[in-house]
């Protein structure tokens, strides 16, 4: 598949695969040398919350949940780093684990509890519930912080049906959940779920994400996102893909 953007179909769905290796050198030198191992706002999974993704990797096989809790994983750590008052030891917990209690809803139904024109309350209340059980025995077993827990499956147990914030904590999962709608994986996973357009699945998302968010902070990222996504739309953005202007470097 060489170094271009790969494509795999799992179960009849084409999932799209992130480009990780560049196609070409149009500059032609080596800049490696150049560049920071760790700059600022690039983070890592540390040891502990590595052994947590991998009890709950096997629980978020269904509907994308594995990527779509890594990459709301990313989010809650920048949303952190403008929140210091936040306690990380139940904030990214509780990212992690959020979503396992889907691996409990049959998968023919996860998509009727959020499809838009009402879905399914009831398979909401059954997800968080199952989840913040399933949450209690692999932080058990991990040996996480005994006082922590509590607050963890608090937020797990009305993730995505209690409208206010129990906390910060629980505001910055919050908006990390709902902001990765609008994120590029995002956009791409809603265009699958509901077999949409690019333009419908950033419209849907957008109504669900904006007027939904706690945090300043989470607020101007969805809306950043929203814009850049958002272009993709543009006529003149359109007419670059299907021209190939992409595949050069840009006139400076």
């Amino acid at each position: 598949m060489g170094a271009l953007v790969a494509a795999a179909t799992l179960g009849g769905t084409r999932w799209s695969m992130t480009k990780l290796q560049a196609t070409a050198n149009h500059f032609g030198q080596d800049v490696s040398a150049g560049i920071e191992a760790e700059p600022d706002g690039v983070i890592a999974l540390d040891p502990g919350l590595t052994a947590l993704w991998e009890s709950a990797a096997p629980l978020l096989k269904v509907r994308s949940n594995d990527a779509h809790t890594l990459y709301a994983f990313g989010l809650a750590s920048a949303l952190l780093d403008a929140h210091p008052e936040a306690d990380a030891a139940v904030v990214l917990p509780a990212i992690m684990l959020h979503d396992i209690g889907w691996s409990q809803v049959p998968p023919s139904e996860v998509l009727q509890a959020i499809a838009p024109g009402g879905g399914r309350p009831d398979l909401v209340l059954l997800h968080e519930k199952e989840g913040a059980r399933l949450a209690a025995g692999i932080l058990s077993e991990g040996g996480y912080d005994p006082a922590k827990v509590p607050a963890i499956l608090d937020i797990i147990d009305g993730h995505d049906s209690r409208r206010e914030a129990l906390s910060i904590e629980d505001a910055i999962v919050k908006d990390a959940d709902k902001t990765w709608r609008l994120s590029p994986h995002g956009i791409d996973t809603v265009m699958d779920w509901f077999g949409l357009d690019r333009g419908q699945a950033l419209r849907l998302c957008s109504q669900r994400v904006h007027g939904h968010l706690f945090t300043d902070e989470a607020k101007a990222i969805a809306r950043a996102l929203s814009a850049l996504e958002s272009v993709n739309g543009w006529p003149q953005r359109r007419r670059l893909l299907t021209a190939g202007g992409d595949a050069g470097p840009a006139p400076i």
